[in-house]
């Protein structure tokens, strides 16, 4: 437009020369000299003219590629990892992992213990969806690079008002075994887990319905007595969980929730046991409770929890207990609950995580966060005289950025039937993307 306004000025310029000439000079070569100069300028002014219709005309063709590409090409977006997705929305990939590296030492008392350091986790994660199914895979090679060491592999889709997830996963019971290990408080989860009521049966292989709705949950698994790696068997069980959060803000969480699981052991079931480290992972351990798989007893277990995230301050707690069947006698009821709470020291919250029922670890800036870390847990017997255990833990963690955080727990254990009071320092560099 501009070209065209300058192109009519110069013919108006050039039109009006003649008149102007006559009246003011003679002096034709003059005039003829300006005529030209001016009529070159007018080509000059076409030219450009050309030129910027046709630039006009790659510039929507180049606009008219890329509104295509966006069409067609797959979006990847590396923020905190790697995510593709199709330009369709129907498929999408994302890799992802964390490492674990542990050291221990410990102050002997009665039991033999050894200090060490170790990988407590190494995964690799690989989820995503594909035509509305979600899927997920993830392999922790600190425990094994077959089946053993499987951890969340399923897929997962969404009806009903919820979520369907078929595969292996954990049962919905216990709100601190739901925790991520990327985010649970301490360094290894209380007696009211699979770190010790459940021992040894964190994911299992069954269906899970879970649906949430802002400030509930409410979830059903049921699922065979068997990890990925563990002997084919007949044993089955359920578990449930239902979870309330009446005061959900961005700034202040509280929460209630209740659960309840039942294991029918059967043929080719293993024995199942609450055993309990009392003195942190790879210290002294006390078995609380068996029942034999040939016996094809129960366990059943039923436990409530709170929790509450006011600023910096975090609590939580759970109750359990549970009835462990028995071949000979009556059943044996075993009781377990624990305490813990933290303290950001400088800034930050604990937010909630509605879709699960859980707490998240806090959202980090660039000057890192510290956190004050304390818990008091036991598990007894209540038909064993003696036969309980207890520990404290108190500890600090150092929130570096999103991805790295370091771990300190100081625990002291107590066995009341034997004992025995050892104690364990600990060490976490963990790495999660």
């Amino acid at each position: 437009m501009r070209h065209s306004i300058l192109a009519a000025s110069v013919a108006v310029a050039v039109a009006s020369i003649p008149f102007a000439a006559a009246a003011q000079s003679p002096r034709d070569a003059e005039v003829a000299a300006l005529r030209a100069q001016l009529a070159e300028l007018q080509a000059k002014v076409d030219a450009l003219e050309v030129r910027t219709d046709a630039q006009s005309d790659i510039n929507i063709g180049t606009q008219e590629s890329l509104d295509k590409m966006a069409t067609t090409m797959p979006v990847v977006d590396t923020k905190g990892g790697l995510k593709v997705t199709s330009a369709d929305k129907q498929f999408e990939f994302s890799a992802g992992g964390r490492l674990h590296f542990d050291a221990y030492a410990f102050d002997r008392d009665q039991a033999s213990s050894t200090g060490t350091t170790e990988f407590r986790r190494a995964r690799i994660t690989l989820q995503g969806k594909a035509y509305g199914w979600d899927y997920k895979f993830e392999q922790d090679f600190a425990a094994g690079s077959g089946l053993d060491g499987f951890r969340d592999v399923y897929i997962a889709k969404s009806a009903l008002g919820g979520k369907f997830t078929i595969g292996h996963f954990k049962p919905y019971r216990s709100m601190e075994e739901l925790t991520s290990s990327n985010e649970i408080l301490m360094m290894e989860r209380p007696f009211a887990t699979a770190t010790g009521l459940f021992s040894g049966r964190q994911f299992q292989q069954g269906v899970g319905y879970l649906r949430a709705d802002g400030n509930y949950t409410a979830g059903l698994s049921v699922f065979n007595l068997r990890s990925a790696s563990g002997s084919r068997n007949e044993g089955v069980g359920a578990a449930g969980r239902v979870t309330f959060a009446p005061i959900n803000t961005e700034d202040s969480t509280l929460h209630f929730g209740g659960w309840v699981s039942q294991e029918n052991l059967n043929q080719g079931s293993a024995d199942f046991s609450a055993t309990a480290n009392y003195a942190g992972r790879r210290g002294p351990s006390q078995t609380i409770a068996t029942t034999t798989g040939a016996s094809r007893n129960q366990v059943t277990a039923v436990g409530v929890e709170a929790a509450g995230s006011f600023g910096p301050l975090f609590f939580q707690g759970e109750y359990a207990n549970a009835t462990f069947g028995q071949p000979v006698g009556p059943d044996q009821d075993v009781a377990t609950w624990y305490v813990q709470g933290s303290w950001l020291l400088n800034g930050g919250h604990k937010a909630y995580k509605p879709g699960n029922g859980i707490f998240a670890s806090p959202k980090v800036a660039d000057r890192g966060l510290w956190e004050l870390t304390a818990r008091y847990d036991t598990i007894e017997n209540k038909d064993v005289r003696n036969m309980d255990v207890s520990s404290w833990i108190v500890g600090m963690n150092y929130y570096v950025n999103p991805n790295l955080r370091f771990m300190f727990n100081y625990t002291k254990g107590d066995n009341t039937l034997t004992g025995d009071e050892t104690g364990q320092y600990a060490l976490r560099t963990q790495f999660a993307f």
